[in-house]
């Protein structure tokens, strides 16, 4: 371990010790946040979110005494994380009116479906397990202790983030982050070029490295969204290693902070832009604006967009006139890194087989779970196991049950499953239970499963392009010929002209958990072994979007409260 990894894993070590001698206590006017704000994409999700929050302040999972908030982005068309930015500012400033200019505020985008990483879609990223604390930390609570030392050093205003990333730094002892300039004030951390390519990059007023200093305070000229290589050399974006060898390096963004002064001018540029009709980026369309070398030609770039969108040129140059001037200044982490956790590759390969962050954060292979087997290289969080289970390497199991002799295989995500004994979970697949609020009032159980390689947003135009969607490594009309479907007569929900398998109506409701995952596990493992079984008499077919629409978010979080309570009473007892 060189020195710069020691010094980063006693910083991180640090500040989680700091957290967690504030959770569970009334931490009012002790250097904390005032108010914790996460936005969600609609209502139902403010709701699942607001109802997750009040159960981690009761258990004392969370500090007390502090404002939580939950703020939906407005019904209609997308918004994107800079929509939600400018909506929940102005909700902020409806709630606290003048007391807001004494606030400090983090802002946590965690809005979204989680069509890459699905087993966090129907509670959300921001609640995603993360196999360290006790209780059992989230992603949630992880974002506030590896900021807790932000508030105490910052003046009122607004501190955004992502629900998804984690980022690890290491500073002097005598030095401190300080958020108390005006404008804009973002983190950067050292990244090699093609990193550059996919995050936001900052042209600084001096690339040249001529101190060994692990943080430093500089200016922004330019920022560039997902540049390309020539792009970054162009601009002046490249700069060369401390050591002096000749390895290159660009500075890529992830937090920012934004006085309480340019908060108001967000909330003029929100006034500008209703309604919003499209999406906009807090990071692209914000910091391009800024800078003394910014001009106006980004705003035509579309080239990073996902779907084009009528508006979006012309809403992009208001945002540039009205943010034009305001500085950007940059906090420079010479000795920081920067995780990614929001796909299932990211979210397994950080878990169980990356052994940087688990020696910097202290990551456990058994997590606030029962009766796991000491198998190398997996990862077990909030779940009960028999002890006769066995759990693959590279294999994340998570608020689930096993039962008797049940195995799971190498490089497998199992989601808040029920697992009959005997039960064998292949490699390389993801399986997730769900609970489903049924038209008759009735609660169902549905499991969805899918391929770890597969695409859940790659969606082809009408049912007849099928073949062309791939499910467990062959094509879904491969897939249907195994359940004894025809591909004509399967039902897409939502827009059936755009077909994925997010929308694809495959996966059976069942009246309890346990079939539920023997259901779905059995036409998996038919797909596999190239056998056939019957289609499911009479039971409804749903998709995972249209699980997400009806989901029963209490029954869900009663299932893991089961859990709670027979892994602290055994804890206990023994």
């Amino acid at each position: 371990m060189t020195q710069c990894d020691r010094k980063l894993q006693i910083s991180t070590r640090a500040k989680l010790n700091r957290f967690n001698s504030l959770r569970g206590r009334e931490v009012q006017g002790a250097g904390f946040w005032d108010v914790v704000v996460l936005t969600a994409v609609d209502e139902s999700q403010r709701a699942a979110y607001e109802l997750q929050v009040r159960g981690k302040v009761h258990r004392g999972e969370l500090p007390l005494g502090i404002q939580y908030q939950v703020f939906s982005d407005p019904p209609g068309s997308k918004v994107g994380n800079g929509g939600s930015t400018l909506y929940a500012l102005q909700q902020l400033d409806d709630l606290y009116g003048k007391a807001l200019s004494t606030m400090r505020v983090i802002l946590i985008h965690a809005g979204g479906f989680s069509q890459r990483l699905p087993n966090a879609s129907a509670l959300g990223k921001i609640f995603t397990a993360v196999p360290l604390g006790d209780p059992l930390y989230q992603m949630l609570e992880l974002k506030l202790a590896m900021y807790v030392d932000f508030p105490a050093h910052m003046k009122p205003g607004v501190l955004v983030t992502c629900a998804d990333d984690i980022e690890l730094y290491s500073i002097a002892e005598d030095e401190h982050v300080r958020f108390d300039r005006p404008g804009f004030t973002a983190l950067a951390h050292p990244s090699p070029l093609s990193i550059g390519t996919t995050h936001g990059v900052f042209v600084l007023d001096s690339c040249e490295q001529s101190t060994h200093s692990e943080m430093e305070n500089s200016s922004c000229l330019l920022f560039l969204h997902k540049p390309s290589i020539k792009k970054m050399q162009e601009c002046g974006a490249v700069c060369k290693r401390q050591s002096g060898c000749s390895d290159e390096l660009v500075y890529t963004d992830s937090t920012y902070y934004v006085d309480f002064e340019t908060t108001k001018t967000l909330r003029n540029l929100l006034k500008e832009l209703e309604p919003l009709q499209c999406e906009i980026d807090a990071y692209g369309d914000f910091l391009q604006a800024l800078g003394p070398k910014a001009t106006i030609e980004y705003t035509s770039n579309t080239a990073n967009v996902t779907k084009e969108e009528r508006g979006l040129v012309e809403i992009r140059q208001k945002i540039f006139h009205l943010l034009k001037g305001t500085p950007l200044n940059v906090i420079v982490l010479n000795n920081s890194k920067f995780y990614h956790i929001g796909t299932t590759s990211e979210y397994l390969f950080h878990l169980t087989e990356d052994v940087a962050l688990r020696r910097e954060l202290g990551l456990l292979s058994s997590a606030f779970s029962l009766h796991v087997s000491e198998s190398s290289g997996c990862c077990v969080m909030y779940s009960v196991l028999d002890p006769s289970c066995s759990v693959g390497a590279g294999s994340v199991v998570e608020y689930s049950r096993l039962g008797a002799g049940a195995s799971v295989g190498k490089g497998s995500i199992v989601s808040s499953c029920w697992v009959a004994p005997g039960l064998s979970v292949p490699d390389a697949v993801f399986m997730h239970s769900l609970c489903v609020s049924l038209g008759d009032r009735t609660t169902g159980f549905v499991t969805v499963a899918f391929g770890m390689n597969d695409n859940l947003k790659h969606s082809v135009e009408g049912p007849a392009h099928v073949d062309k969607l791939q499910l467990f490594g062959l094509n879904l009309a491969e897939c249907l010929c195994s359940w004894g479907m025809e591909s004509e007569v399967l039902r897409f929900s939502g827009d059936s002209s755009s077909c994925s398998l997010w929308n694809a109506c495959l996966f059976p409701v069942c009246s309890d958990q346990q079939s539920s995952f023997s259901s779905s596990l059995e036409m998996l493992q038919a797909v596999l072994s190239g056998s056939t079984i019957p289609p499911p008499k009479g039971a409804e077919l749903l998709s995972m979007q249209e699980c997400l629409r009806s989901k029963n978010l209490e029954e869900m979080l009663e299932f893991r409260t089961g859990l709670y309570n027979d892994i602290t009473q055994r804890n206990l007892n023994s």
